[in-house]
């Protein structure tokens, strides 16, 4: 009797979308699962990490929490997930489940494909792509450019180049999912919310079950054991980059800015929000300094919607200087950007 398979979720979503929360969720309602998780980021400066390593889970301990940053899962298969993947299986006891969160850049099927390895094949399957989606988001057109305003501009001029990056990552993973999730769905009518589940599955060219909630909140059982075997299954998940022999980030860019002491959380939001506004930037995320406060302030923002809230305590040997990921489409004015966050100019 050949050995049990380790079922794996892969948890991906555009940027800001709420993986992390849900991920979160599913951790903190295990029902009894033993749980591993690997959180991958884009940029040096690990949030999502920290953030899940601070919820005190017992069933997911903090040596079962493995970070991955600088690079892109689809892109290090080899070098970085291979080897995190075989370390958490060699575990004892081995967890029930594995969840891998994404990069809000990266494109799933690469990753997918990595699970065709013999060497991991025999001992993992993958449960379920989740796609996670920023309801609002794509309300407000985001990433779903006008099929009929682009055939017509086409027309006047045959030389415009109408690749959207963006609307590429978002819809790759689409095509690649198992379980959609519309997320912040209390941020929209019913009418709205209604809208983009239709728009969705207009672009989806299979059934898939879409889950409407807020704050990440999808309960495990729906969550976890699809059983999909999507490993098996790569030909029903077309993607815009089948192609390409591999897979970068050159439409991408991102980097870290230190930012000093704070007065207040607010001068920091009202930073960010600016630098929104001016910039072509997509995400904002890390951490702060605020004067007179024991506790470190986690900064997460998406587009001019920024939120803090203090995360956890500052270490004895930790320097009170911020940090803050900043990620935006290639050509940002770095040193501009710099400035309006560090309260510069």
């Amino acid at each position: 009797m050949s050995p049990r398979k380790v079922p794996i979720t892969i948890v991906t979503g555009f940027l800001g979308s709420g993986k992390t929360t849900l991920v979160r969720h599913a951790l903190e309602n295990a029902e009894g699962r033993r749980l591993a998780l690997i959180v991958n980021e884009f940029g040096d400066v690990g949030v999502d990490g920290t953030i899940l390593r601070s919820c005190g889970i017992e069933n997911c301990p903090e040596e079962n929490i493995v970070e991955l940053t600088n690079g892109c899962l689809c892109c290090t298969v080899a070098d970085d997930f291979v080897p995190t993947l075989e370390a958490l299986l060699s575990r004892s006891p081995a967890p029930d489940h594995i969840i891998v969160e994404t990069s809000g850049l990266a494109l799933p099927k690469p990753l997918l494909k990595a699970f065709e390895w013999p060497d991991i094949r025999n001992r993992v399957t993958v449960d379920g792509v989740v796609t996670v989606v920023d309801g609002p988001a794509v309300r407000a057109g985001r990433f779903a450019d006008d099929p009929e305003k682009v055939a017509a501009q086409r027309a006047e001029d045959e030389s415009i180049d109408h690749d959207n990056p963006l609307e590429e990552v978002y819809e790759d993973q689409l095509l690649c999912a198992d379980l959609i999730v519309l997320n912040k769905t209390d941020l929209l009518t019913d009418d709205e919310a209604a809208s983009v589940s239709a728009e969705i599955k207009n672009s989806v060219p299979r059934a898939i079950k879409i889950v409407a909630t807020r704050e990440g909140r999808v309960a495990p059982s729906v969550l976890l054991g699809l059983s999909a075997a999507a490993e098996n299954d790569l030909a029903a998940r077309p993607s815009h980059h089948d192609d390409m022999p591999d897979h970068d980030h050159d439409d991408f860019e991102t980097f870290i800015v230190e930012v000093p002491e704070l007065t207040s959380p607010a001068d920091l939001t009202a930073r960010a929000q600016d630098v929104a506004k001016t910039h072509d930037v997509l995400r904002i995320k890390g951490y702060a300094a605020v004067q007179g406060k024991p506790m470190r302030l986690l900064l997460q923002g998406v587009g001019e919607r920024v939120d803090t809230r203090y995360e956890r305590a500052w270490t004895a040997e930790e320097k009170r200087i911020g940090r803050l990921v900043v990620i935006g489409q290639k050509g940002l004015n770095r040193d501009a950007i710099a400035r309006a966050l560090t309260g510069a100019g």
